[in-house]
């Protein structure tokens, strides 16, 4: 496992939300973050049929035009009676000629667990894998999971994406509910990445 010989990250995201949550887990080990539209990158089609696909084609050419380590988040939300849809293709879901409507994506999903009369409680799960690539081609990879299910109607607007209807096991709150330290805990994103900080900053 590579450890970091520097501080400072370049976030892989156009995605301030996910901004956020990357800055307020990565600062207390003392990273430094650049954000990716500070040197104006637009990155290349997400191709790939899986999560660390996709974060690898982020990392790797963000990594490449900066010439710096970068990290980069690929996520969704896995529902079982779906058959993991809309898992990889999560912010699919949501895009709509005017940008993405996560309401109609979530809506979505909760008419097709009607539609096939799925029982309580309708069981998902949170998917999160990071990848972090320094400019000389190097990755490693690291994968974070919260369980939980799908409630409705939408609960609460603190959270983003698919948070206001997915309560993770342990809660009666939905993510949306949650407040973004309190989400910054235990969600998938940030333990995908407390394992990046246990096994390539922490000593």
């Amino acid at each position: 496992m590579r450890k970091m010989d520097s501080k400072v990250l370049v976030i892989a995201t156009h995605n301030k939300d996910k901004l956020s949550e990357f800055e307020a887990i990565l600062h207390p080990h003392g990273v430094k973050t650049k954000f990716a539209g500070d040197f104006n990158l637009e990155f290349p089609p997400e191709t790939e049929e899986t999560f660390a696909g996709n974060a690898r084609i982020k990392a790797h050419f963000v990594a490449r035009e900066t010439q710096l380590p970068a990290i980069a988040d690929d996520s969704g939300i896995m529902v079982s009676d779906l058959d993991n849809q809309p898992g990889v293709k999560t912010a699919d879901w949501a895009e709509t000629p005017n940008g993405r409507d996560y309401k109609k994506a979530m809506t979505k999903v909760w008419k097709l667990l009607e539609e096939k009369q799925s029982p309580l409680p309708r069981k998902a799960k949170f998917c999160s894998t990071i990848c972090v690539a320094w400019p000389d081609g190097h990755d490693e990879i690291f994968e974070g999971f919260v369980n939980g299910q799908i409630v409705w109607p939408m609960r609460g607007e603190i959270g983003f994406g698919f948070d206001p209807i997915f309560m993770p096991d342990g809660y009666e709150i939905t993510f949306g509910e949650m407040s973004k330290a309190d989400k910054n805990l235990i969600s998938h994103r940030a333990l995908s990445l407390k394992a990046f900080a246990e096994n390539c900053l922490d000593a």
